[in-house]
């Protein structure tokens, strides 16, 4: 019987590969399984927090102490986070949420198409439209919203901008309430106090963090899911959530988050990347449990 004199090199090589992914794989959790070693050597925590985003910023809620930025007072594209201060705006104005609302031909996706299961001629009541624009990023239910606010659009897109004024978001400006639009900008900066504010409201909360959601589309349910797996995940406590995306944009995500007992805001601008917004959160949790296992190793 003859054999494959290669077999043997191939082995080989799987051997040695195996081997390298092994040692990368201890490499990148030393700071946490040695925490005692990382005490010793404090700046290596933030060294070994290797984001993707370009724009970043990482606060503790309880005192607004800086723990990681990255061009956090630039002003940039944010997509659907704006969808965050369309529901302030909306819930400010002590709209009913069970009032019906139809979705017309002026709520198609503007000024960019888009696939929407919210039919032209379906109605649904505000509370849902605002729960589908949190969750499932839901286009035509955040433009809804703006178009029937008191005074049509315009009077959303000044009360949005009032909003942000009243917020202390020096640098932004909103045009719309979907966050289609590039010229919705805001720094990280600004996007924590965004955050902060919609994370005490009740409807925002829940809304923003539910996995999925259903509602009745003229003669058939129809299920939303949220735009953030993060939410499902029972390793996350996520307070408060949003994700976005444009071309201009690049992929964002926001949240307001409990992380080894410490109240969180982090802020993800342009990651670049099908994954790389969840993977830089994913990242931020990992260092934060390594930080808090420094701290405790240097009580020791």
């Amino acid at each position: 019987m003859a054999f494959n004199s290669r077999q043997p090199s191939l082995s080989l090589r799987a051997v040695a590969g195996l081997f390298l992914a092994i040692l990368a794989m201890q490499a990148s959790a030393k700071v946490i399984r040695n925490p005692a070693k990382a005490a010793r050597d404090p700046a290596k925590l933030v060294r070994d927090l290797k984001l993707k985003s370009s724009s970043v910023l990482i606060m503790d809620a309880s005192d607004s102490s800086v723990l990681y930025s990255r061009h956090s007072d630039v002003p940039m594209p944010i997509a659907s986070i704006t969808k965050l201060m369309t529901a302030l705006v909306v819930l400010d104005a002590n709209q009913p949420l069970d009032e019906p609302i139809q979705i017309t031909d002026a709520d198609r996706d503007f000024p960019k198409g888009g696939v929407s299961r919210l039919t032209v001629g379906a109605t649904l009541t505000r509370g849902d439209l605002m729960h589908l624009a949190l969750m499932s990023s839901e286009n035509r239910a955040a433009h809804a919203l703006g178009n029937n606010y008191p005074g049509g659009m315009p009077a959303m897109v000044a009360a949005m901008n009032a909003k942000a004024a009243e917020l202390g978001m020096a640098s932004s400006h909103f045009v719309d309430p979907t966050g289609l639009s590039s010229q919705n900008v805001a720094s990280p900066e600004d996007l924590t106090k965004l955050v902060i504010a919609a994370s005490h409201n009740p409807s925002i909360r829940e809304y923003s963090t539910d996995s999925h959601y259903a509602v009745k589309v003229r003669r058939h349910m129809v299920e939303f899911r949220n735009t953030d797996n993060l939410v499902a995940n029972p390793t996350w406590n996520i307070i408060v959530q949003k994700t976005g995306y444009i071309a201009e944009a690049g992929k964002c995500l926001v949240m307001a988050a409990v992380i080894e007992g410490r109240s969180v805001v982090i802020v993800l601008l342009d990651s670049l990347g099908k994954y790389t917004r969840v993977a830089d959160a994913k990242r931020i949790k990992t260092w934060m449990e390594a930080s808090a296992n420094q701290r405790v190793a240097s009580m020791r």
